[in-house]
């Protein structure tokens, strides 16, 4: 298809994007989201090349990848992946914008001084400004409280959220990385308020499933959906890790991640399972995090088309057995203690 060659061609959407994966929907909300959902996180700064990030939007959508889910410090330097996505976003999806679900957050650092971060109505606020000013959007589809602020109340906070929706600048609100005390509280708030919490954003993998411990039960409760990250703990639940750890791999180089976290026996333990599922390590992982019918989506990243084309087929794998599932417990109990 030749309209992928480069930006040259006018992009047009597959027609028969929506046959290839599940939309599932966002707790007790109207909202459904595709069953994987492409993050920009890492892979979509100023220092990756922009016609690489082009082609990964591209694809995703046209494998019915319609939530795109950002952040205001996203990308190097903070701010290019919004600034990036927002140009390809007029370039090549201007007539696709309702199809498209786009979210954003605020919370963690962003700009100097007392108010670029955390969660006082003026940093939240500002930053949802920044990010629509960045992106060239009138509104984001869902706008996140990126984690909760010890110092400022939860009435402050999700007051702003409140605000953000009511000003039509998010059609919807979220929370990320709060604590099942802390969900059921600001989705009490949020309720009061009249703007209900339409879902939560945490980490979860075979390795961290600190979720099951509260969190799906209070969200379920709250009638929220819940889109999981690092459902393949940045990496180390694929086969990237297999051999050792690759000298250009994030293990090596980001300080998100060490090498002696890799776990190579638990990886090939694993690996081990999916090939018997027909899998790749990543497509069984991505599968496994998807299990919970409470799980709305799974966020990947892709630093590829290849790489996103391999996990996005994790929609096609089998079911999981009773026997598969208590073989991977019992490779990944003693790893998934920790917690976050």
């Amino acid at each position: 298809m030749d309209h992928r060659e480069g930006h040259v061609m006018t992009y047009q959407a597959d027609e028969r994007r929506y046959e290839r994966q599940p939309y599932n929907r966002s707790g007790r909300s109207g909202l459904k989201l595709p069953a994987v959902s492409l993050g920009l996180w890492h892979n979509f700064g100023d220092n990756r090349p922009i016609e690489n990030s082009r082609a990964i939007l591209r694809r995703a959508f046209d494998l019915g990848v319609t939530h795109f889910d950002l952040a205001n410090n996203y990308g190097v330097p903070y701010g290019s992946a919004e600034r990036n996505f927002g140009r390809i976003l007029r370039e090549d999806f201007a007539a696709y914008r309702d199809e498209l679900v786009i979210s954003t957050k605020a919370g963690y650092d962003m700009w100097p001084g007392p108010y670029g971060e955390w969660g006082s109505r003026k940093y939240v606020l500002s930053s949802l400004d920044q990010s629509l000013k960045r992106m060239g959007l009138e509104y984001v589809d869902i706008f996140y409280s990126h984690r909760p602020d010890p110092e400022t109340p939860l009435e402050e906070t999700m007051g702003a959220l409140d605000r953000a929706v009511r000003s039509g600048k998010a059609l919807y609100a979220g929370v990320s990385n709060y604590s099942p005390e802390q969900t059921a509280q600001a989705a009490r708030i949020m309720r009061e308020l009249g703007t209900p919490l339409l879902i939560h954003q945490p980490s979860y993998s075979m390795i961290n499933r600190w979720i099951e411990d509260g969190l799906l039960d209070t969200l379920e409760e709250a009638g929220m959906g819940c889109i999981v990250f690092s459902p393949l703990a940045q990496g180390l639940l694929t086969d990237r890790y297999l051999q050792g750890v690759p000298e250009d791999s994030r293990a090596a180089t980001s300080r998100f991640l060490s090498s002696d976290r890799i776990d190579r026996e638990l990886a090939r333990d694993l690996d081990e399972i999916a090939r018997t599922r027909g899998q790749t390590l990543a497509q069984m992982a991505l599968s496994w995090a998807m299990r919970d019918p409470r799980v709305t989506s799974v966020l990947i990243g892709a630093s590829s088309v290849k790489q996103l084309e391999d996990n996005v087929a994790c929609v096609d794998g089998p079911a999981f057995t009773e026997d598969e599932l208590a073989a991977i417990d019992k490779v990944t109990e003693l790893r998934s203690a920790g917690g976050r």
